[in-house]
């Protein structure tokens, strides 16, 4: 097995949005979740299975808000200036792991227990067992709740502290996702940014097919959120709603919510179209050829 080896640092990680030029920031994000989608790669295979496809789609997700918006100290992951980061969907704990390795925040070589007896990685997100996670995962539909009372938290406390909120495009056929994203209007909680990983997919099938969500930008619309919608495998896209967020609504005090369509096993072909893809199992040998493909692809994107 093979760990890209990822340096940490003993400073505070700074947004860099409006510090470096974009294409830097672009192509560091892109860098960052390509070594992400390996470590995923690597998490996947000491079990042999897992929420691989949930990792690859999302990890432009993750790269973005870590290596250009997020405010941290990685040798301090409860530093009180930091800003949240909550993870509402527990089962994309693996893609969270690749994301606190990129920073430093976990070691890259500890990504290696993953899912095993006495790990601090767990399959599912556990706040208690694993330095930078901000909530234990569970049942979906909770995540955006916690996230609007911290969100209001800080507030009262003055602080400058931002909240992002990962949650599925599953969980928004949970009423409680929606009572969360009333009260946040109600707030105007300006600090809080969710971001929905619209991968049409469910563990019962299409989401379509098991509740239609649509028309789901105008229902966040609706309820006073700062709305986009965006390809959520495109870095540049990614940081330019980013921008927009800082730019538009935080200042005025309205929550914000990117819906981020991505496709599930994205970057590694023979998972893209893998049918079964919401709990993948993956044969011994198709790992290494998940490898490949993944790395000759970003060799063609780096060179186009």
């Amino acid at each position: 097995m093979t760990l890209t080896p990822t340096p940490t640092s003993t400073t505070t990680h700074d947004r860099d949005a409006g510090h470096t030029d974009f294409p830097e920031r672009v192509g560091k994000v892109a860098a960052a979740a390509y070594r992400a989608r390996h470590h995923a790669l690597d998490m996947g295979e000491v079990q042999g299975q897992g929420y691989v496809g949930q990792a690859l789609g999302s990890a432009d997700i993750f790269a973005a808000v870590y290596a250009d918006q997020l405010r941290y100290r990685p040798e301090d992951p409860h530093w009180n200036g930091r800003d949240r980061f909550l993870l509402s969907t527990g089962h994309y704990a693996i893609g969270h792991y690749a994301a606190l390795a990129e920073a430093g925040i976990i070691p890259v070589d500890e990504l290696d227990t993953y899912g095993s007896d006495e790990s601090r990685l767990p399959m599912s997100g556990m706040a208690s067992y694993t330095p930078g996670m901000e909530i234990s995962g569970g049942s979906l539909g909770h995540g955006l709740g916690v996230a609007v009372g911290m969100a209001l938290g800080l507030r009262f406390q003055k602080s400058p502290s931002r909240v992002f909120n990962f949650l599925s495009d599953g969980e928004l056929d949970e009423g409680s996702t929606w009572e969360a994203a009333m009260g946040a209007h109600h707030h105007r909680l300006g600090n809080l940014t969710a971001l929905v990983d619209m991968n049409a997919l469910q563990a019962d099938g299409a989401t379509s097919t098991v509740l239609s969500i649509e028309p789901a930008a105008d229902k966040w619309a609706s309820f006073g959120w700062y709305t986009q919608r965006v390809n959520g495998n495109d870095a540049a896209a990614l940081l330019e709603a980013l921008d927009n967020i800082t730019r538009e609504a935080a200042a005025t005090g309205r929550p914000s919510v990117i819906l981020c369509d991505t496709k599930v096993g994205k970057g590694v072909p023979l998972l893209e179209e893998r049918e079964k893809a919401h709990f993948m199992r993956i044969e011994e040998h198709e790992w290494q050829i998940c490898r490949n493909q993944l790395t000759e692809g970003h060799m063609k994107g780096s060179q186009a």
